[in-house]
């Protein structure tokens, strides 16, 4: 399929052998909860170099790159797909940060600087998964004590659970007058009172590691705190746009990749008329071509609410594209294929997730009415 061919040579250019030793697993052996090589296979091609900057030993990908490299891991493994996700959109956000002088502390610095020398894993603590709660808002309380603070919280699901090396998140810390202020917390994974536990209950994507992690009085000193300051007090709002941009892009292009995997099948096995496969073809190109021209956008320099918005609006028509060429694919394929082996299956399942991830379309509607006749975009 030519698009996902374009898709596996963005990533053999970044992850030289990866596509390919991702495509000689077979599929239920690389998405099974337990015994999966998947994470270890993304760590040892430098998986988490992707989305560094150059000057930190990066490769720096463009949005479009990205997106592409995401499909092209999760249409031979879906699970890898959405468990990366979180660490590349951090990594995203965080490094964006040392493009200002003085604006991260001296162990801040060195703790980013080891993700790709070590093929550090970053894990994701921010309040998205929250049930009917704000997605930018934090997930964790912060305790002052001597030296840092004392964090209390969790996150579940959250992806990497078990093979993270840091775990970010979002916090409201007091500022010099006692009033909170945001800030972002860098923790080791191995710090004292951090524990993971069992959550994530069915075999669709189960290699990601989505379990609960949960902090209970974890020590992070004051100098892995990064804080807002005072001539830029709505810095971390915007990176966490900026964040959440990446995500949604990224995300939904592990649902699109999954989705690839059984197209891909679906083509190679020549049923059905033509026109049903055309048109099952046309249902996941759109669905590509809204997500790159997304990437393409915010690589040409669309950020903030219009930003939000495009993204949000490629992502739920993507959900109705998928669940199209999904349906077709399966029908196309037949009840024999079906039966014969639990893969088609699982991949049918494997996109629907992505109706899942907040916002979901529902609690966007108004504000995406609004912004569309004019009004500021409110996503609460």
């Amino acid at each position: 399929m030519r698009s996902l061919d374009t898709a596996r040579d963005t990533c053999e250019r970044y992850h030289p052998g990866l596509t390919k030793a991702l495509a000689d697993l077979p599929l239920l052996t690389a998405e099974a909860a337990e015994g999966s090589p998947v994470i270890d296979l993304f760590r040892a091609h430098n998986g988490p170099a992707l989305m560094v900057p150059a000057e930190h030993q990066g490769m720096q990908a463009t949005p479009l790159d990205a997106v592409r490299v995401m499909r092209a891991l999760s249409s031979s493994a879906p699970s890898l797909g959405a468990a990366v996700t979180m660490h590349h959109f951090t990594v995203a956000m965080l490094f964006s940060l040392t493009a200002t002088a003085g604006r991260l502390t001296p162990s801040q610095v060195d703790l980013l600087a080891r993700v790709v020398p070590d093929r550090l894993l970053i894990a994701s603590g921010w309040a998205e998964g929250r049930p009917s709660q704000n997605i930018l808002v934090p997930a964790v309380t912060a305790q002052p004590t001597k030296g840092g603070y004392l964090i209390n919280g969790g996150k579940k699901p959250c992806s990497l659970s078990r093979s993270m090396d840091l775990l970010t998140a979002s916090v409201a810390v007091p500022d010099e007058h006692g009033e909170p202020s945001l800030a972002v917390l860098l923790i080791p994974a191995d710090s004292l009172g951090i524990s993971v536990h069992p959550f994530w209950g069915t075999n669709v994507l189960a290699a990601s590691e989505s379990e609960e992690v949960r902090l209970t009085d974890v020590f992070v000193p004051e100098d892995l705190v990064i804080r807002t300051v005072p001539d830029d007090p709505d810095r971390l709002d915007d990176l966490q746009t900026a964040g959440f941009v990446w995500f949604e892009m990224l995300v939904t292009s592990v649902y699109t990749g999954a989705i690839s995997g059984l197209v891909e099948r679906a083509l190679a096995g020549g049923r059905g008329t033509t026109t049903d496969r055309a048109v099952m073809s046309n249902h996941l190109e759109t669905a590509v071509a809204l997500m790159e021209g997304m990437a393409r956008a915010v690589q040409d320099g669309v950020a903030g609410d219009e930003a939000v918005a495009g993204v949000l609006n490629a992502r739920y028509a993507t959900q109705r594209e998928l669940a199209a060429a999904s349906d077709l694919a399966a029908e196309l394929l037949g009840g024999i294929a079906y039966m014969s082996s639990s893969e088609i299956a699982y991949l049918v399942a494997a996109a629907r997730p992505l109706a899942y991830h907040p916002p979901s379309r529902t609690s966007t509607a108004e504000a995406l009415v609004d912004y569309a006749t004019g009004q500021p975009l409110r996503l609460s």
